[in-house]
């Protein structure tokens, strides 16, 4: 069974920004995310489906000779329609009422582009990526988590062995 890769899409109207940003994380992850990029709002939200699961918006898209949505209409769009999809406002907009609007709105999270901030979006991933496993250990404690964890394997293992057992004989 193939594991399910992260879906992301990396809205910035930056080209080599967003390009950068598509390398660094690949080169972080390597497989287990497929990553989309967009230049604009509209162009993204034309491809948004349900099974995106985060999306790192830059505030401020220019679109040429068009009249474009900020990152927090954006994020609005995306919450109406696709309510599980996460999203992380990357942006270099440090206005304080942006930041908690993003929020209110659903943002995940709220990231000033900066010296740090492709390593704090590479945390929140990784966050995103453990999540399924966080989830089990909240729901039924570390030790039976383990106990399930151990036992699987311990199956794994004898079936594994039974099943060359039968190809030698």
């Amino acid at each position: 069974m193939e594991n399910q890769k992260l879906n992301v899409y990396i809205v910035d109207d930056n080209k080599m920004m967003a390009g950068s940003l598509r390398k660094y994380l690949k080169n972080r992850f390597g497989d287990k995310i497929d990553i989309s990029l967009y230049f604009s709002g509209d162009s993204a939200m034309r491809m948004m489906h349900e099974h995106i699961h985060l999306v790192i918006l830059d505030y401020y898209l220019n679109e040429k000779g068009k009249a474009s949505k900020n990152g927090v209409e954006v994020l609005k769009g995306i919450k109406d329609h696709f309510p599980q999809t996460e999203v992380i406002m990357h942006t270099s907009n440090e206005d304080v009422a942006v930041a908690i609007e993003s929020m209110r709105v659903g943002a995940k999270d709220y990231v000033i582009k900066g010296d740090r901030s492709w390593k704090r979006l590479q945390q929140l991933i990784e966050r995103t990526v453990t999540q399924p496993i966080r989830t089990l250990v909240a729901e039924f404690g570390v030790t039976k988590f383990m106990g399930i964890f151990v036992l699987t394997f311990f199956v794994m293992g004898a079936v594994v062995v039974w099943a060359l057992r039968l190809t030698h004989n």
